[in-house]
């Protein structure tokens, strides 16, 4: 299960989980989208874990699973491509 399952199992919108945490929907969206992942204090911690309805255990392994769908999602570069 990923960020973003994790939320629609609690019921709840990116925007809702933005304010329930401090954080915006775009830094929600991106932990969804695994473009990053959540740099959190403990109290933090704390708050994302209640709005979204999980264990530290669930959330650290929805983390890898976002980022990890999010590294396959990238395309890979071709022999002989060069950075120019």
């Amino acid at each position: 299960m990923n960020i973003e399952e994790l939320r629609q199992r609690a019921g709840l919108t990116a925007e809702r989980i933005a304010e329930s945490c401090g954080k915006s929907s775009g830094t929600i969206r991106n932990w969804e989208a695994g473009r990053s992942i959540p740099k959190l204090e403990p109290r933090e911690m704390m708050q994302v874990l209640a709005a979204y309805q999980c264990t530290l255990e669930e959330f650290s392994e929805a983390i890898d699973v976002s980022r990890t769908e999010q590294k396959r999602k990238k395309p890979g570069r071709k022999p002989g491509d060069r950075n120019l």
